[in-house]
């Protein structure tokens, strides 16, 4: 019974999260996992761009300087938990893969 539901998960994981990194979602859950943690990272990365430029113009008080520190440890969090959870899962899945 176990090795059919597990099976049965692996041969369906395309339709599990709707959409993939794909257009047509026909991606796997862990694709669409790994394309939610990348457009996270991408959402930070640019709003640290952002303050960045704009403490290039002038705008460098230490309110400033401690506020893009703190939006940079940030996003250095969140890129440690994506590569913690897409590696986790990763083995996971191996695991399941390698017992049927």
């Amino acid at each position: 019974m176990s090795n059919s539901i597990q099976r049965n998960s692996i041969n369906n994981s395309s339709s599990i999260a709707g959409s993939g990194s794909g257009s047509g979602g026909n991606g796997s859950w862990f694709e669409a996992m790994a394309d939610a943690w990348g457009k996270v990272l991408d959402a930070k990365a640019d709003a640290i761009s952002t303050k960045s430029a704009a403490m290039d113009q002038g705008q460098d008080k230490p309110a400033d300087v401690t506020q893009l520190t703190a939006m940079s440890m940030e996003m250095g969090y969140l890129s440690n938990a994506s590569h913690t959870a897409l590696a986790a899962v990763g083995s996971a899945l191996e695991t399941m893969a390698r017992k049927q």
